[in-house]
C-alpha cells in the first residue's frame, strides 16, 4: 500500500519562505505525476503545482513565479519550494500521487499546514 509522509508545514511572516517534502513508499509501480494542491479554509482544494516522471512541471498562473515543485525519483519524494509567501498562501497542503498502471492509482497525503501572518 502506497503511504505518503509529508513535511515541512509551519508559521511563516509574510515574505518568508518554506519547504514542503513528500516521500512515498511502498509502491510497487512507478510513480507518475506528484503534485501538491491546497485547500484553504471555506474554499475548494485547488491545484498548486504538479509534475509529471519526465520532469515537466504545471503550475496554475497565479503561483507561478513564486513556486517551484521538484522531483527525486530515486528517493520517490517530491518538493515544494514557496517563496514570497504572503497570507492568502495559508492553507492545508496536501501531496498527491498517481502510480499504478498507468497511474490509475491516486494516492493523497494527511496534509501539512501552512499559516502566513504577521
Amino acid at each position: 500500500q502506497v503511504r505518503l509522509v509529508e513535511s515541512g508545514g509551519g508559521f511563516v511572516q509574510p515574505g518568508g519562505l518554506l519547504r514542503l517534502s513528500c516521500a512515498a513508499s511502498g509502491n510497487s509501480y512507478s510513480i507518475h505525476s506528484m503534485g501538491w494542491y491546497r485547500q484553504a479554509p471555506g474554499k475548494e482544494r485547488e491545484l498548486v503545482a504538479r509534475i509529471n516522471s519526465g520532469g515537466v512541471t504545471t503550475y496554475p498562473g497565479s503561483l507561478k513565479g513564486r513556486f517551484t515543485i521538484s522531483r527525486d525519483n530515486a528517493k520517490n519524494t517530491v518538493y515544494l519550494q514557496m517563496n514570497s509567501l504572503r497570507p492568502e498562501d495559508t492553507a492545508i497542503y496536501y501531496c498527491r500521487v498517481l502510480t499504478g498502471v498507468g497511474g490509475s492509482l491516486e494516492v493523497w497525503g494527511q496534509g501539512t499546514l501552512v499559516t502566513v501572518s504577521s
